[in-house]
């Protein structure tokens, strides 16, 4: 369909025999933010490997805007506009707020790129407008390694805003986090999701409920069932597997 961004077709990946993700489809709308839960084990975290090219499935397709990313090297994806957050905060620790977002701006294909990048007025604007958008902007100097587990959640995530992506993957992003930061998530990540595609893994239901439109549950690699939180909520095998009773 025209209006996907992102469509899996029947995506396995095996490791020794074992099948992480199993003849998967799904397919993901612009401007959509999907929730992806499941037990430990169901091949959530793979599925984002493997569309970032981290993992080389064993059969199937990923298609980003007509293109199959499955031929693609990492970085390749990357600027086809897919930035991917990982489970735990990977930031510059020894840089400030500032100069991890400075960092993270494109500069360009090559070496060229780089060696003619300068932090001029639009830097410093796109940098500041990212800062308040994520949360951190009376925090724009203070060095990374000083800012909460939480604050660094958020500086990864505008690091992967300030690349402007069409499609976020995040795993886990409250993970971490007190109420009140996983509140301010909610509302950052649909705020986000008004000009953006994004895939939320997460295990906190609260959380799940307060930002999904739509939820897919997987299970041993397969897809188990996908809808609203409440057709989810309902279904009696994601009961079964995944919410208990």
């Amino acid at each position: 369909m025209e209006n996907n961004i992102l469509s899996v077709e029947n995506l396995t990946v095996s490791f020794d025999g074992f099948k992480a993700v199993n003849d998967l489809s799904l397919s993901i709308e612009h401007n959509e933010l999907r929730v992806i839960i499941g037990p430990n084990g169901a091949g959530k975290t793979t599925l984002l490997d493997i569309i970032c090219g981290k993992t080389k499935p064993s059969s199937g397709k990923v298609l980003f805007g007509g293109t199959d990313l499955t031929s693609k090297a990492e970085h390749q994806i990357v600027r086809l506009g897919v930035a991917r957050k990982f489970q735990t905060p990977s930031t510059y620790e020894d840089l400030s707020v500032f100069e991890n977002f400075e960092i993270s701006i494109p500069r360009g294909k090559g070496v060229l790129g780089s060696l003619f990048f300068r932090r001029d007025k639009a830097v410093t604007e796109r940098v500041t407008d990212i800062a308040n958008e994520v949360f951190l902007y009376d925090a724009l100097h203070t060095k990374a390694g000083r800012l909460s587990h939480g604050q660094k959640q958020w500086l990864e995530i505008g690091m992967m805003l300030i690349q402007e992506p069409e499609l976020l993957l995040l795993d886990e992003p409250v993970a971490g986090m007190s109420p009140r930061e996983r509140e301010k998530t909610a509302v950052l990540l649909r705020k986000i999701s008004l000009g953006n595609s994004l895939i939320v893994i997460e295990h906190d239901m609260e959380f799940v409920k307060s930002i999904a439109k739509k939820v897919t549950v997987m299970h041993q690699g397969s897809l188990l069932c996908d809808g609203s939180i409440d057709e989810v909520q309902r279904n009696e095998r994601v009961i079964e597997v995944y919410l208990g009773a």
